[in-house]
């Protein structure tokens, strides 16, 4: 099936890919920007940007529509925690995404590297926001509850698409145990803003979508992705359609007045892309929120 041409985009700066990627290699990092091949990739390492990817670059799942390498995961590196916060601290990042290849080989699916980057960013960023973008864990509410503790500003944990498709897009996965992840997160009260994504064109029907959505704010989902996929080989599930931009508007404008926070919804939209601006929309809607009742109480 040929790309329409609103997929057309201009190839990154070379030159920005060579520098940021430099950067990246001299503390032995890696990014999901690289790893599945985002097509945003020229665009947030030219603003000095990324997405950072810890616990290697290598899954201990096979997705059916995921670029990352799968097989036996490398060693965990002790030192990496340090390295992603003083590369983010050389960037002078203002807001960290980190993200991860899915553990299950670790007993804590790797909670205790996200725990171990977060207080590396504090430490070092103590004024900088931070983005996990998490596995399901294979379901530990204990592994969980060590990543809530830490207290990240936003919890991410992707749906992916919708549940009739698991069993060909990602058969290791479960929709109801990833809707629960997201329920633990927004019921834990700690002010963890809480975050998923879904792509679009794997043959999922309008109303499949919507019923998404409902089931993500029913588990307390506040801000929402939504995006084309893209096949990366042949050996990956091929595209079913290309979903138009008009589309793609439509469906976050009726997800906003659903009750969800920040959308953001589009053919290249990643779940971490624009993440810092997503973020700042949903705290000052909550502070607006916020400020409308003390004024109503007054």
């Amino acid at each position: 099936m040929q790309k329409p041409e609103w997929l057309t985009i201009p190839a990154p700066s070379t030159a920005e890919l060579d520098r940021m990627k430099k950067m990246l290699d001299q503390g032995h990092l890696h990014t999901v920007c690289e790893g599945a091949e985002c097509p945003n990739i020229g665009e947030c390492f030219a603003s000095k940007t990324c997405t950072f990817m810890i616990l290697g670059d290598i899954c201990t799942r096979n997705c059916r529509f995921c670029a990352v390498r799968h097989g036996r995961p490398a060693v965990v590196d002790t030192n990496e925690p340090l390295q992603i916060a003083l590369t983010a601290k050389k960037l002078g990042l203002k807001h960290v995404v980190i993200t991860t290849v899915t553990r299950d080989d670790l007993p804590d699916g790797g909670a205790g590297q996200f725990v171990a980057v977060i207080k590396n960013l504090r430490n070092q960023l103590p004024q900088t926001t931070v983005e996990v973008l998490i596995s399901d864990l294979r379901g530990s509410t204990e592994s969980l509850m060590e990543i809530i503790n830490a207290r990240p500003d936003v919890i991410n944990h992707n749906v992916e698409t919708v549940p009739r498709l698991y069993h060909q897009a990602r058969p290791q996965a479960v929709y109801s145990r990833s809707l629960k992840l997201l329920k633990r997160v927004s019921q834990a009260g700690n002010g963890i803003c809480t975050k998923s994504g879904m792509m679009l064109g794997l043959g999922e029907t309008r109303a499949e979508i919507i019923r998404v959505m409902n089931d993500l704010l029913d588990a307390g989902c506040e801000i929402l992705t939504l995006g084309q996929y893209l096949r990366p080989s042949s050996e990956h599930l091929p595209v079913v359609s290309y979903i138009h931009p008009d589309e793609f508007k439509e469906l976050k404008e009726f997800a906003l007045k659903m009750g969800f926070l920040a959308v953001s919804s589009g053919p290249l939209v990643r779940s971490s892309y624009n993440a810092v601006q997503m973020f700042a929309e949903v705290r000052l809607r909550k502070q607006k929120q916020k400020g409308s009742v003390v004024y109503g109480q007054s």
